[in-house]
């Protein structure tokens, strides 16, 4: 796609997003390359955009970005946005043709902004992404095109409560498929404790937590209404009903579903790497499991994390140090010391055994991430954020009773098509 073609892309995609954008602009001032001073031989400034507000001028983070521009001869202008702002602005300075040389965007978007013509393919801008595990590079990619590399990837397990698996008579090592899970319940409840807590809310959050199940029990995205499909959101109806999970999962985030594990009542808790910081200060001793596929292995979880990107420059001759920074920035010893920052995990096999060895906790989030695969995977792209909203709000028809299992998807399935 040429330059034009790719700025009518980006036009189209806008108005998209042009309620939010209208509140939110892009100045030319903000970043971008095309005021930048020098070209792509040596010198000049590049800039960077990363979803990383949090991280001031003097983190680690700041000074890794200047670090890698120093190396590759060039100074760093580094902005931190909110995730929720950074793609808004990512196309209206596609629009300008004021992009930032570098851009470190959430997985799922980056389909959104490489069909707006906003990103160059690994070809273009010869990132190299032959270390990266496949499954977590499918999440960048689109259209049989490679859009970015993974800087990490963080996903869901199950924690769980080892004094009340302890008092349910529940070894942890048991949970191996649906089933056996079930069988865990069932004890802890009788033993008056509580089972199991997640996020149901109606939200992407809420799909997220989801997507073990659903693709644990064999099923597809694009076909909601299989039986598989059903299977999925019967077995969390079935925890409602028995008594393993509380209602209060309908309006659970992912950060009160934890809130509700760590006053240390219940067995288990779906949730993410984010919170093995909090785990240990809980006060009570706790493990993690992967989270079983229905017949049992581990269950495809979704993946969370970022991709570096290159996005389109009208010189395209900046490609050549922005491939310089994104290598630098992904190397083995930097991925290393991000992801730790990051509390993620590294998207290359040889990272990862470097962090089980200093970690040895993090064996089962590797191995989840290693069984994991991206929402906008299957060359789903753009279609996905549809298909999660009608899989979000089919559980919480399910879950409230307002229709069954069968009809919630059913009505899922055709809304979609």
């Amino acid at each position: 796609m040429n330059t034009t073609a790719r700025r009518r892309a980006v036009v189209a995609s806008l108005a998209v997003v042009a309620v939010a954008a209208a509140a939110t602009g892009c100045g030319s001032s903000s970043g971008g390359s095309s005021g930048s001073s020098g070209s792509s031989a040596s010198g000049g400034t590049y800039t960077i955009w990363d979803p990383y507000p949090q991280f001031d001028g003097g983190s680690a983070w700041a000074k890794l970005l200047s670090a890698c521009g120093t190396q590759a001869g060039v100074k760093v202008k580094r902005t931190g946005f909110d995730t929720s702002d950074l793609t808004n602005k990512t196309l209206l300075a596609a629009q300008q043709g004021n992009t930032p040389d570098v851009l470190i965007v959430d997985n799922p978007v980056v389909s959104t902004l490489a069909d707006a013509g906003v990103l160059t393919t690994t070809d273009e801008n010869k990132v190299d992404t032959s270390r990266v595990e496949p499954n977590l590079l499918a999440a960048g990619q689109s259209g049989g095109k490679t859009y970015g590399t993974p800087i990490g990837a963080n996903t869901l397990a199950l924690y769980y409560n080892k004094d009340v698996l302890k008092a349910a008579g529940v070894d942890p090592a048991s949970v191996k498929d649906w089933a056996s899970l079930n069988a865990a319940l069932a004890k802890v409840k009788a033993a008056g404790k509580k089972g199991i807590t997640f996020s149901a809310i109606g939200t992407e959050e809420g799909s997220f937590q989801f997507l073990p199940w659903f693709w644990g029990a064999g099923a597809q995205l694009t076909d909601l209404s299989s039986d598989k499909a059903v299977a999925a959101v019967s077995l969390w109806k079935d925890w409602l009903k028995k008594g393993y999970a509380p209602n209060s999962v309908l309006n659970n985030t992912q950060t009160t579903s934890w809130q509700e594990f760590a006053a240390g009542q219940y067995a288990f808790a779906e949730n993410g790497t984010w919170q093995l910081a909090n785990a240990k200060k809980t006060g009570f001793g706790y493990g993690t499991i992967a989270i079983p596929a229905a017949s049992g292995g581990t269950a495809p979880a979704p993946t969370g994390g970022e991709f570096v990107t290159v996005p389109v420059q009208k010189d395209t001759g900046r490609y050549a140090v922005s491939d310089k920074i994104v290598s630098c920035l992904t190397s083995p010893t930097n991925l290393l010391n991000t992801d730790t920052t990051l509390s993620y995990v590294a998207p290359t096999q040889e990272v990862q055994q470097q962090q089980v060895a200093a970690t040895p906790e993090l064996k089962v989030w590797v191995q989840a991430v290693q069984a994991a695969k991206g929402r906008t995977s299957d060359n789903l792209g753009t279609k996905y954020p549809k298909i999660s909203e009608q899989l979000w709000g089919a559980v919480q028809a399910a879950l409230t009773g307002s229709k069954s299992p069968q009809d919630a998807m059913s009505a899922a399935q055709s809304a979609v098509k």
